[in-house]
């Protein structure tokens, strides 16, 4: 199993930025996918999730700023980051959980640099 984010970079604050994370896994439409991210020197956090059957979630750090979607034809997660901020520098993992057979599957991660 490989989950491979990209997408990050450097950008302005108030800029956007479009995440996604390929999945190499069998059966992708019933696994729970979700990204979180870790600032230098903090946890690593929740930042957004969409169920298997479409329904989204997110913080309320970057709620109304960041959407979460999913297509199933290709596998793969994506996160649409606007109106980013400087807090939002971070290091952003994608993630696949399925409760059955209890997966948890975490991807390499990827730099979102966001400055002044």
């Amino acid at each position: 199993v490989q989950l491979q984010a990209s997408g990050g970079g450097l950008v302005q604050a108030g800029g956007s930025l479009r995440l996604s994370c390929a999945a190499s896994i069998n059966i992708f439409s019933l696994y729970v996918m979700g990204w979180y991210r870790q600032a230098p020197g903090k946890q690593r956090e929740w930042v957004a999730v969409v169920s298997s059957g479409g329904s989204t979630n997110c913080a309320d750090s970057v709620r109304g700023r960041f959407t979460i979607s999913r297509d199933n034809a290709k596998n793969t997660v994506y996160l649409q980051m606007n109106s980013l901020k400087v807090e939002d520098t971070a290091v952003y993992y994608c993630n696949a959980k399925r409760v059955i057979g209890s997966y948890d599957f975490w991807g390499q991660g990827t730099l979102v640099t966001v400055s002044s």
